[in-house]
């Protein structure tokens, strides 16, 4: 299995997007700054989080949140 998701910062207005075929993994690792990018946006909350059975869905996915439109239907949740 695959999982799209979002991570929004609690201090500042950053939300995060990718994906991942372990999502517990992967989010304790954003949350112990383990990850460059997202590291000076630390804590964060998951706002989404989706699962796909092949890295295809989940990646087409996590293009469109990466999008216009995708980052307006993440910041309206």
């Amino acid at each position: 299995m695959f999982y799209t998701y979002a991570i929004k910062s609690i201090k500042k207005n950053y939300i995060y997007v990718g994906l991942t075929n372990n999502i517990n993994r992967r989010i304790k690792e954003h949350q112990m700054g383990f990850n460059k990018t997202t590291k000076p946006y630390l804590p964060f909350k998951i706002i989404l989080q989706e699962q796909y059975s092949t890295r295809t869905e989940a990646r087409q996915r996590e293009k469109y949140l990466k999008s216009g439109c995708g980052k307006e239907f993440l910041k309206s949740s």
